[in-house]
């Protein structure tokens, strides 16, 4: 065995060694979808305070509850109970982390020592956050008593912020009975509270301190809001859900054509046409572990860290950026690699790489994002059974969702939307699934390609979801030969899950 083979085989132990400590670290961590429930809630409660110029057209009614559903205060108030639940479970468990670590090591404060410190912080803030609005709604359902008592538990936690202690104890002055007033009460509402929960809290005070022009005021303010949610709503509703439709509309075509027309039909078309593959495995495992791994997780971040890029300034534009320049030079990394490692096979033999301008590549990657969102969403429904709200996710969703400005979400789309489907379907579709083709058929090359581009996200709650998507993916470019049908596919999908965040982060 040469001395290059022994040592791809050891980098190949240490990348699926810390890549399983990435996925297994990521086991309890809280899901992203869980957060942007939350949001969809919070746009769900603005939205129902939206009324009718005409309060008698019943119709116009049948479509709010269509897209509100019959009782949303309810719903609201079971969701946010699982949220604090979850959040307050969380926060323990990393208190508990922190106290063995302390007192395994109490000399210096290492780097995990920080980052379990802010992660006691993050969560305290989360846990306030979710309590003082779960506690809004129990009184919206004149539950006063159980409301006063989720404020009041706040009081137990000293990691959360005063000021938000200092808003629970505003909260529980103002619906008790007799209702107690705070100074900077206004101010504090106005601070810690958003959206509907503010215009609640609001409205209660305005009416404890007979305030009425800044009652009438609000009321306005409340009906615009409640408009603008009602339209995002509706815009994040329906074209998701037409979409969906079409996309099953399409799926039983192919399906039945495939059953009447059998290798006639498109999904037959290429389906066992291999590529000629000149290089082995050894060539696969280099690109992905030299030009993938050590790029990604080692070399990459090691280079951002000397570089002279200001942290922990909170500022969006600036982890924007940090994100889009570490995501090019991953990728200009592992094709550098990948050039290296398959230039002496030059010419390639025909199939490899093709992009066809003057084909119907469009149509593939338009048909295929229709038939992927149907299949992800069952998949995903599915998934977040099995996860209970854990398992990690994308932290990018989570920025874009909070991001407020125009210049960082426009950097967020140039990541997500043009320079990931680029990447990632060069490196997964373009050349690991062909490569695996020469050891598998075309169907166990889809297969374990989509397993590996899931599994490569870091995410052990995205696996499945990721994995269905990877599978139309490779049924695309298998059938299609064409890398940018698959890349238009991707970065529609993309497209389509920020241009929601950007529009529930603007209203939630």
């Amino acid at each position: 065995m040469t001395i290059k083979r022994l040592l791809l085989i050891g980098l190949t132990l240490l990348a699926i060694m810390f890549s399983g400590l990435s996925l297994l670290s990521s086991w309890q961590k809280p899901q992203f979808q869980g957060r942007l429930e939350l949001y969809q809630t919070n746009i769900i409660l603005q939205a129902q305070a939206w009324q009718p110029e005409d309060s008698s057209d019943n119709s116009i009614q049948t479509i709010q509850e269509s897209i509100l559903g019959t009782n949303p205060l309810e719903s609201a108030i079971k969701q946010y109970e699982e949220a604090s639940k979850s959040v307050n479970a969380n926060l323990q468990t990393i208190k508990k982390e922190l106290a063995n670590l302390q007192s395994s090591t109490p000399t210096p404060i290492s780097p995990e020592k920080k980052r379990l410190q802010k992660s006691v912080r993050e969560q305290g803030k989360l846990l306030a956050e979710v309590n003082l609005r779960w506690g809004i709604l129990q009184a919206q359902q004149q539950e006063i008593d159980k409301a006063i008592t989720t404020w009041n538990q706040l009081q137990q936690h000293s990691e959360i912020n005063s000021q938000y202690l200092e808003t629970a104890q505003v909260l529980s002055g103002m619906w008790s009975q007799p209702p107690s007033l705070f100074p900077k009460a206004e101010q504090l509402i106005q601070q810690n509270l958003d959206n509907w929960f503010r215009s609640t809290a609001l409205e209660q005070l305005y009416q404890l301190q007979q305030r009425q022009e800044a009652l009438l005021s609000l009321k306005i303010a409340q009906q615009e809001a409640a408009t603008q949610a009602l339209l995002t709503l509706a815009i994040i509703a329906t074209i998701p859900t037409l979409t969906a439709f079409l996309g099953l509309i399409l799926l039983v075509y192919l399906v039945v054509q495939r059953l009447l027309k059998g290798r006639e039909s498109l999904l037959a078309k290429n389906a066992d046409l291999v590529w000629s593959t000149p290089w082995n495995w050894e060539i696969i495992i280099q690109v992905f572990v030299v030009g993938f791994f050590l790029m990604g997780q080692l070399f990459i971040p090691e280079l951002l860290s000397i570089l002279p890029i200001p942290r922990g300034t909170g500022n969006a534009r600036i982890e924007a950026f940090t994100v889009l320049v570490s995501y090019l030079l991953v990728a200009f990394g592992c094709l550098s690699v990948l050039y290296f490692s398959i230039r002496r096979f030059f010419p390639l033999p025909e199939n490899w790489f093709r992009f066809y301008i003057f084909s119907n590549w469009v149509l593939w990657g338009l048909g295929g994002y229709c038939t992927a969102l149907p299949i992800v969403v069952i998949v995903s429904l599915i998934n977040q059974k099995l996860w209970q709200g854990q398992g990690g996710s994308n932290p990018l969703l989570q920025m874009a969702l909070e991001s407020r400005d125009n210049t960082t979400l426009g950097i967020f789309f140039l990541t997500a939307a043009i320079a990931a489907p680029l990447f990632e379907e060069f490196l997964f579709r373009g050349f690991l699934l062909p490569s695996l083709t020469r050891y598998m058929s075309v169907w166990g090359a889809i297969f374990v390609s989509s397993l590996l581009f899931a599994a490569a996200h870091l995410s052990l709650s995205e696996i499945l979801p990721l994995t269905a998507l990877g599978m139309v993916l490779g049924i695309v470019y298998t059938r299609s030969r064409n890398l940018l049908s698959c890349m238009l596919l991707h970065s529609l999908w993309n497209s389509g899950t920020l241009i929601s965040l950007f529009l529930l982060g603007s209203n939630g």
